[in-house]
């Protein structure tokens, strides 16, 4: 025999009901039927109810849709004949005196506990009465009957002794199919009507089950199971396929509305397993809560809950150490006034108690504990009870959390990276649960922040804002594009872009967007972008594991890194200018990345590709000194001074650097070394010297008053320079040289210039757009290390780009 409760979605609709019965006519066995109000129609009862007490006569409107709904069930399930003729008069019995009852509350404007009680009643009674009229041989049984109630606290309590018992003579002869109607009680003493609680259907089911050892009770609702998390804040989040009753209960507690609570205990003691079904999924899996799991070695945490409605209120003061009681006093008025209290956090100082509670319950909490240490308070020794409010309190559940070390660790570590301050946390010694408060606002960002590091999601996901789809940002999304679903296949990671951002505009979505037609995309639905709106979007979104990617040389853009670091946002840039901005905002950035736990990447501000300043990170990291720099940062300049020759001229090797895309959009950029002294200033920066531009020595090749004036002025002007770089390259041919624009870094002095290299230099047979740099350090002074390869160009740069986002991702 099993008992099988059906929820109110499960009955909410001619379409459900008809399911149910194809699931319970299914069952073979002897079955007890549970079942739920229609759908909605309890909420009705009380909004109908609280109408009439209030004298509106809109209540007759609100009491005719219930009738309707019913009325409307019955005419779509039950064939037309004497047992539908037979139906609709009961239904309209029942619907009668419940409308007498409304109008009654109409009249005298009053609404008794005693009397809302036998409203909501009436929900289950029709339910009950329609689902055994359809099922095939089915009998009904009234609850009120046997399931008994005792006022506790100024609430009903099941009295389980005399509810055992009655249960266990109402059904000493189980027919095929028998339907209870859950959640309604009545009064052991008076008989008046009585109930459960709201989800009481499950506990209906669960104290038959318990009283007559069932072989299993059936929770049949409108989900496939237990989820490791809402699937309404983590889209990916799945069906656990089993749990414990304790790792049940824990979710249940904390939010999870899959089984009313109290449901798990009464079956728990006859180790009955609890399977949750889908009625729109029946053939689903399904979770069985039951005594032990079959896969004890499996993840260490089974599921995320959360409580969005919680209040903190922390009971302090000197006045409470060593002092035997004080907590006893605190739980002592708060069960006298029927306040639930699901977290407690207590400093081992003793001066002080946080709890948590439901939002609802948290000014009669205050005033009650105000009350119970008014003379504590009024002498200083307690400081007046205070709610702090708008909280959520999050749960991570599961066994085998107490044979993993490390868990809180990990969990409170991740939160910090991600900017979520946790308020206040709780452990009990089974280790099975770890509770803490944070602030609401964060509670999407931690939920999926923990789903994703604890490998409870498929993937882990990092979420990226693009900012620049010009030559490298649109190869950096075509390489992304292109490699996803490997990443995905191999490592585990996905990568997903929320944001994508031009000079003029703007898209975010948390859904992402189409990599293959983004362009079109933002064309067509973008927003008008601004540094304010970046800025306001970006973080507003609040999103976890979140990357800004900056493929610009935008100043107003690399200002906005500061905030996104504070928001616990990584930065990865291209752009050169924070870097190789003043020292001191330099430093700030590299401070605060460091103590948010965030990255601040900007490997590509020098060298494209190269991994120069990951080399020269690794280098100081192992307790080496780097005492000295020589480079060619410029691919731009090698490519035109490797270009410059008897048949293409100075002025000519500059336009095809631009047309070639080497060079920036107005190449005196390039040409005026201020793009070589940015990177080494980062470079020195880096090499842990304190350097600003204006502290290098700059050796110039292009008189200063070609960078005055518009850039038409300067390429009308600049084939000027053609006959004395002819001149001088002829000598040089003659010699063996090349010119190399070349940057270093020697006892702390930093300089820029161009440089005439013989055949035995390690930078003479540079060729194309390549870059080098020499690294002398305390380890590598004889033979200098040496770094060579691509400096410049989109695809390459993208790449080093790209290797700074899988960094942060750690695969």
């Amino acid at each position: 025999m099993k008992v099988m409760k059906f929820g109110g979605t499960s009955v909410g609709s001619a379409k459900s009901i008809l399911n149910v019965k194809r699931i319970v006519e299914a069952a073979g066995d002897p079955v007890i039927v549970v079942v739920s109000a229609l759908g909605g129609i309890t909420d009705k009862l009380i909004h109908t109810s609280k109408m009439a007490a209030a004298g509106d006569s809109g209540y007759e409107e609100a009491f005719g849709e219930i009738v309707r709904r019913h009325e409307e069930i019955v005419e779509d399930i039950i064939p037309a004949g004497e047992r539908k003729h037979a139906l609709k008069q009961r239904i309209g019995e029942l619907l009668n005196e419940l409308r007498d009852i409304f109008q009654g509350i109409f009249l005298i404007k009053d609404l008794s506990p005693k009397t809302s009680d036998t409203i909501v009643s009436y929900g289950e009674r029709l339910s009950s009465i329609i689902v055994a009229e359809l099922i095939e041989g089915a009998e009904r049984f009234d609850s009120r009957a046997f399931v008994k109630t005792e006022k506790k606290h100024s609430k009903h309590t099941l009295d389980k002794d005399l509810t055992n018992r009655l249960v266990r003579e109402t059904f000493r002869s189980i027919p095929k199919v028998a339907v209870v109607p859950g959640f309604i009680s009545s009064d052991k003493t008076t008989g008046e009507v009585t109930n459960l609680g709201r989800g009481g259907s499950d506990y209906t089911a669960a104290v038959i089950a318990a009283a007559l050892d069932a072989d299993s009770l059936e929770i049949w609702t409108d989900v496939d199971g237990f989820m490791t998390a809402d699937p309404r804040v983590i889209p990916n989040a799945y069906t656990i396929t089993e749990l414990s009753y304790v790792e049940a209960t824990e979710l249940c507690n904390f939010g999870a509305k899959v089984v009313y609570p109290p449901t798990i205990y009464p079956v728990c003691h006859k180790n009955i397993p609890i399977l949750i079904k889908n009625t729109f999924n029946p053939d689903g899996a399904g979770t069985v809560i039951k005594q032990e799991v079959s896969s004890p070695q499996s993840k260490a945490i089974k599921g995320i809950s959360s409580i969005n409605d919680t209040s903190l209120i922390t009971v302090q003061g000197l006045g409470m150490v060593g002092v035997i009681g004080v907590n006893y006093r605190i739980f002592k008025v708060l069960a006298k006034n029927g306040i639930s209290v699901f977290l407690v956090s207590q400093a081992s100082s003793e001066n002080s108690t946080s709890i948590g509670v439901r939002t609802a319950d948290a000014d009669l909490a205050c005033e009650v504990l105000n009350e119970e240490f008014a003379k504590e308070i009024e002498m200083g020794e307690i400081s007046p009870m205070q709610a702090e409010k708008d909280l959520a309190t999050v749960a991570i559940v599961g066994e085998n959390m107490k044979h993993t070390p490390g868990i809180a660790g990990k969990l409170f570590g991740t939160l910090g990276r991600n900017g979520i301050n946790v308020i206040a946390c709780a452990q009990g010694a089974s280790e099975t649960n770890i509770s803490f408060v944070i602030d609401s606002r964060s509670l999407r960002k931690a939920l999926n922040v923990i789903h994703d590091s604890f490998f409870l999601s498929e993937y882990q996901v990092l979420n990226l804002f693009i900012c620049g789809i010009g030559t490298v940002g649109g190869s950096l999304i075509e390489q992304i594009r292109s490699q996803r679903e490997r990443l995905m296949a191999e490592n585990g990671l996905k990568l997903h872009v929320v944001g994508i951002i031009d000079g003029s505009r703007a898209m975010f979505g948390r859904n992402g967007f189409d990599l293959a037609n983004f362009r079109e995309e933002l064309k067509a639905h973008g927003m008008p972008s601004s540094r304010e709106t970046i800025r306001d979007e970006v973080i507003g979104m609040n999103i976890f594991n979140s990357v800004f990617v900056d493929c610009t040389a935008s100043p107003d853009i690399a200002s906005l890194y500061k905030d996104f670091l504070q928001h616990n946002i990584s930065v990865v840039a291209a752009n050169k200018i924070a870097a190789s901005s003043e020292y001191e905002n330099y430093r700030e950035l590299k401070t605060i990345a460091r103590r948010r736990g965030v990255k601040f990447l900007f490997e590509t501000n020098v060298g494209a590709g190269l991994p120069i300043i990951n080399t020269i990170n690794d280098l100081i990291h192992s307790g080496d000194k780097i005492l000295k720099i020589e480079a060619v940062l410029s691919g731009t300049l090698n490519y035109i001074f490797n270009k410059v020759s008897a048949d293409l001229p100075f002025s000519r090797t500059i336009r095809m650097a631009q047309e070639e895309r080497y060079s920036e959009p107005d190449p005196r950029i390039d040409l005026s070394g201020k793009d070589v002294i940015r990177k080494l200033v980062i470079l020195a920066r880096e090499a842990g010297y304190r350097i600003d531009q204006e502290d290098v020595e700059k050796n110039l090749f292009v008189p200063n008053d070609f960078f005055e004036g518009s850039l038409d002025d300067f390429w009308k002007k600049v084939p000027s320079l053609d006959a004395a770089f002819e001149e001088r390259r002829r000598i040089l041919e003659k010699e063996h040289k090349h010119w190399r624009f070349v940057a270093k870094l020697e006892e702390g002095k930093a300089s820029v210039g161009l440089q005439e290299v013989a055949a035995n230099h390690p930078f003479y047979g540079l060729e194309g757009s390549n870059n080098i740099i020499l690294l002398t350090t305390e380890r590598y002074k004889e033979y200098p290390m040496m770094i060579q390869g691509y400096g410049a160009g989109a695809g390459v740069t993208a790449a080093g780009v790209f290797a700074d986002i899988m960094s942060i991702a750690n695969v």
